[in-house]
């Protein structure tokens, strides 16, 4: 019995991680200057840089701009993933308990 519900929460974890893959966020600093794409298994799929908006002379602003739109994309992606957490949660409780997934975050 448990083996069989053990077995299922991987395969829908399996599921939710491909699905989060599959959800592109993207974020930028210094107005577009640098723009970072990642998925919403917070990992990071692009870079890229508007060389006509940053001095490549001043290497840490770049790095920190840099730093900026990694992090925000990184928040991005992780409150996307909460999100598609909690909807499948949400599919997982039987019929009348759904008031009860506040409970969970």
């Amino acid at each position: 019995m448990f083996g069989d519900m053990f077995g299922d929460m991987q395969e829908r974890q399996k599921a939710m991680r491909q699905k989060l893959a599959g959800i592109t966020i993207e974020a930028e600093s210094g107005d577009g200057a640098v723009r970072v794409k990642a998925n919403a298994n917070r990992e990071i799929v692009n870079i890229a840089f508007d060389k006509s908006k940053l001095d490549w002379e001043d290497q840490e602003m770049v790095e920190d701009l840099l730093i900026a739109a990694i992090n925000h994309a990184l928040e991005k992606a992780a409150a996307k993933e909460a999100e598609e957490a909690q909807n499948a949660l949400k599919d997982m409780l039987p019929p009348g308990l759904d008031g009860l997934d506040g409970l969970f975050g």
